[in-house]
């Protein structure tokens, strides 16, 4: 019996959230200096504002995971994509301190994407292939924030800022109606999936929806590989942040460039983000096929990946052509892109059944990164050099992250 294609259906739905979802947290950056602007706010103020979404976000991961084991995927994605959208609303108010709220809340309700989509794809794909579907699924985000990009700065020139946000939130509220109607927990649940998709899936997936009642935190705490995890997390974060925070006014102030052509510039990154995580994903399954080591199709990977990026980097500051820097830093970021789908399937493999749980502390260490990294820009700019001192915090993160991939070891889920 050939096998049915449900699993793709699922993964469409999942890279589709993870669009929208970067899309809409993405969309201020862009706008950034017009918003600076028109509410009279310093650049340290619009940073707390970017950085509003990070703090809850990383909070909220645990909570979210744990909501999604009680009530399903099914429903808790729903729901955190509704409410993602009305607090994506919520900006157009264009109050400070309301906008600051809306940007938290999204923070919360978007917190449950990653872990709670990381374990559904432990569920309904095999281990050779999870890495693969992790790479569309980090792709995607990119996706969002690619759109986001150019679109914020068109729609800020021909409608204003805060309507872009009403109209920002549309996507999401339709996505969720959708994923509420056609997903389903697990293969065996879902009509679309035949017995030889079934069969072929539970070879290898992992079961989550077994789960026990109580999340292994102790052993979590003790693991050194759940450190490195953690702490190559917090790097790669607080590096990827920088694009989707203060790149555009770096193109601006340090490079000259328009307000609509650095929403056009950054979105090269963002590109080389999307095809560096798919690219990544293919190879690090096709390493895991072919030469049957996972520390070499995960860790070594991630780690050789990493290094490249921040040489890349380094090499950006040599290039006085704006157009020919941010190829270069593009460049970087499809190398640093190889390690997202690695990580998930890294995740997979140590979460054993609490994928969700493990994913969500990974990703609230990495957002506490991505949180610190806005705040951290303007004292750089201020008091280390300026924009080079931002780049060479940029890059040092990449190698610092390298390292820890280098030092960790996945042998067996940590609950065995």
């Amino acid at each position: 019996m050939k096998r049915s294609r449900a699993r793709h259906i699922v993964l469409a739905g999942l890279c589709a959230a993870a669009a929208l979802a970067y899309f809409t947290r993405n969309g201020v950056a862009p706008a950034e200096s017009t918003i600076r602007a028109e509410l009279g706010l310093t650049k340290e103020e619009s940073g707390m504002l970017m950085s509003a979404f990070f703090w809850p976000y990383a909070l909220c991961q645990i909570p979210a995971a744990l909501l999604a084991r009680r009530i399903g995927t099914r429903w808790a994605l729903a729901l955190y994509g509704a409410l993602w959208s009305l607090a994506t609303a919520g900006l157009s108010i264009g109050n400070v301190m309301v906008m600051t709220a809306s940007r938290a809340f999204m923070g919360v309700a978007q917190a449950g994407l990653v872990p709670v989509g990381t374990a559904a794809m432990a569920r309904w794909f095999p281990r050779t292939a999870q890495a693969s579907a992790s790479g569309a699924f980090s792709g995607f985000m990119s996706v969002g924030s690619i759109v986001a990009a150019p679109l914020t700065a068109w729609l800020v020139v021909t409608c204003g800022w805060r309507w872009m946000f009403v109209w920002y939130a549309v996507p999401g509220l339709v996505w969720a109606l959708w994923f509420a109607f056609c997903y389903r927990n697990s293969p065996a649940e879902h009509p679309a999936a035949n017995e030889a998709e079934r069969q072929w899936i539970m070879q290898e997936a992992q079961d989550t929806t077994k789960a026990s009642n109580a999340v292994p935190w102790g052993l979590l705490a003790r693991s050194p590989v759940m450190w490195c995890l953690c702490l190559q997390q917090f790097c790669r974060a607080a590096g990827y942040m920088f694009f989707a925070s203060w790149f555009a006014t770096y193109l601006q102030e340090a490079r000259g460039v328009t307000i609509l052509r650095s929403g056009w510039l950054t979105t090269l990154p963002l590109l080389a983000d999307v095809t560096g995580c798919m690219a990544g994903g293919v190879l690090s399954d096709a390493l895991l096929r072919h030469r049957g080591s996972a520390r070499l199709a995960r860790q070594g990977l991630s780690a050789a990946a990493l290094l490249l990026c921040a040489g890349l980097i380094f090499a950006a500051w040599k290039a006085a052509d704006p157009l020919m820097a941010v190829l270069v830093i593009s460049a970087g970021m499809f190398c640093a892109a190889v390690a997202n789908p690695c990580l998930a399937a890294t995740v997979m493999r140590l979460g054993g059944t609490n994928v969700a749980a493990v994913s969500a502390v990974t990703n609230m260490c990495g957002n506490f990164g991505a949180a610190s990294f806005p705040l951290a820009v303007p004292w750089l700019l201020a008091h280390a050099g300026g924009w080079n001192a931002v780049l060479a915090a940029f890059g040092a993160l990449y190698i610092v992250g390298a390292v820890f991939w280098l030092l960790m070891k996945v042998e067996r889920p940590i609950e065995e």
